[in-house]
């Protein structure tokens, strides 16, 4: 970016975060949305909803201030944040609901996040962020090494740096961190998590902008189905292939490994419990930011399905209107025939093409390729001894789907639909996520299902954690309804 005065002007005009911070009314916009949006980490919330909020809010500055600081609905207020002159709230309907939905833009949740920093900090820390940018070089650094050397060469330095701090923990000598640096990374950690909860927002509006164009195109296409396609998927897999896409899609399936995630709350748990962390009083949402992280990656992910379900209705919609062409092109040929049958004109009516035989020397053939036959040499094997831990064979997990099938077809004999939630309960999840990831292939493979986007439903089940004790674990999902 041009810090010039051109660009910075119209900035100025123009930017909704900029704009908000120059509106008069900058105090109540961004403490009313980082209280109903940012803190709880809410994604959508219904106008109602909303409204009923902002109108206790006003009633209790209006007592304070006075009567006429404020004096519009908070109906009008809010339909002016979503204003293109604001743009500090997104205003849409959701699917099959005719109440608006709102939700927070990027530009105002970058302006909140920085009227955040303003306040003086009592502790400000520096070598954290130093020890986390000398990581990042030594990445990139040794990511983009191409000798093979040079790279053993590194990996035995670290080998010998571990094995030099393994003797000093043996000896006696175990180096801990004073609570300076325990606060000063978990700052840096909060600081770091915020600040992905807001690049989420920013994501998923490029998701939309590219569903909005999508939408755009086919309502003002009239020409060929297969161009369009091809105009549509190429655009679509360009962001895919981005760097933000592959970048978001390597954090997406990061995160959704259930091993990572109880890696992530065991953690936390410990360092929410260290005294000097303890002193910070911390959010309690810290516990599960990693499930706030899920959630808004959750969000980007309905996009990127909405934008499939407008490339499949497309396709119906040309589909039908193309075999009704083709049904009127033979019924008029069939009109023609039936009043040529009568009455035939004279001269040629019709022409057929000649048929042609394609002629295939023999000698145009290839010849005959013998296939290779592999060598299998007879070498008997002997025993030997090897360090490597053989647990991760026996930790492998195996859902049986033909089970899961009979469970559900037992649970259709005697009524005409089940839920998903209604089966978890008669028959508990053993195998967690990957056992309800199961039953929802199923749901799109093997049985008639319906997804009802308005409802959801909550499956629980238990799983193991590192000292042994089980642990309940939850997941929201759209209600799935078997149908027999």
């Amino acid at each position: 970016m041009s810090f010039d005065y051109v660009t910075l002007d119209l900035l100025r005009q123009s930017h909704p975060a900029w704009r908000l911070l120059r509106s008069d009314h900058a105090p109540l916009v961004a403490s009313f949305l980082h209280r109903v949006f940012v803190a709880p980490n809410v994604r959508v919330m219904s106008q109602a909803d909303l409204a009923e909020a902002l109108e206790d809010e006003l009633f209790e500055l209006r007592e304070r201030v006075g009567p006429n600081s404020f004096p519009k609905a908070a109906v009008e207020y809010l339909n002016d944040w979503a204003g293109n002159d604001k743009g500090w709230l997104r205003k849409f309907y959701a699917l099959g609901s005719d109440e608006p939905q709102f939700d927070l833009t990027p530009p105002a949740e970058r302006a909140i996040a920085w009227l955040g920093t303003l306040t003086a900090r009592a502790f400000v820390g520096t070598e954290s962020r130093l020890l986390t940018l000398f990581e990042l070089l030594k990445q990139m650094s040794q990511g983009s090494e191409a000798d093979p050397a040079a790279r053993i060469a590194e990996l035995h330095k670290r080998r010998d740096e571990i094995d030099a701090e393994i003797a000093k923990i043996l000896g006696g000598d175990v180096p801990l961190l004073d609570d300076t640096a325990l606060k000063e990374r978990f700052q840096q950690f909060i600081a770091l998590a915020r600040e992905l909860m807001t690049d989420f927002r920013e994501v998923e509006q490029n998701f939309r902008g590219l569903d909005r164009r999508v939408r755009e195109r086919i309502a003002l296409w009239d020409g060929a189905k297969g161009l369009l396609l091809e105009e549509i998927m190429g655009e679509r897999d360009a962001i895919a292939d981005s760097d933000q896409g592959r970048s978001f899609r390597a954090f997406w399936d990061f995160l959704m490994s259930s091993r990572r995630q109880e890696e992530l709350s065991a953690m936390l748990e410990r360092v929410l419990s260290l005294p000097a962390v303890s002193d910070l009083k911390p959010d309690t949402r810290t516990r599960r930011v990693h499930y706030d992280w899920l959630e808004a990656g959750e969000h980007a992910q309905r996009t990127v399905s909405q934008l499939s379900q407008q490339l499949r209705r497309f396709l119906d919609d040309q589909a039908w209107l193309e075999n009704r062409r083709i049904m009127d092109i033979l019924r008029g040929i069939e009109a023609k025939a039936l009043a040529l049958r009568e009455s035939p004109p004279a001269g040629e009516t019709m022409r057929i093409a000649v048929p042609v035989v394609d002629l295939e020397l023999p000698m145009e053939r290839p010849l005959y390729t013998p296939a290779f036959k592999p060598s299998i040499v007879d070498t008997a094997l002997e025993s030997g001894e090897s360090d490597v831990d053989a647990g991760a064979l026996f930790s492998q997990v195996v859902i049986d789907k033909a089970q899961l099938e009979r469970h559900v077809r037992h649970a259709l004999q005697d009524r005409t639909q089940v839920t998903l939630q209604e089966l978890t309960q008669m028959q508990p999840l053993r195998h967690g996520l990957a056992e309800l990831v199961a039953y929802l292939q199923l749901a799109d493979q093997t049985f008639a299902a319906v997804i009802d986007e308005a409802t959801t439903d909550a499956v629980f089940w238990q799983v193991a954690g590192h000292d042994g004790l089980a642990r309940s674990r939850k997941a929201r999902l759209p209600r799935v309804i078997f149908v027999r």
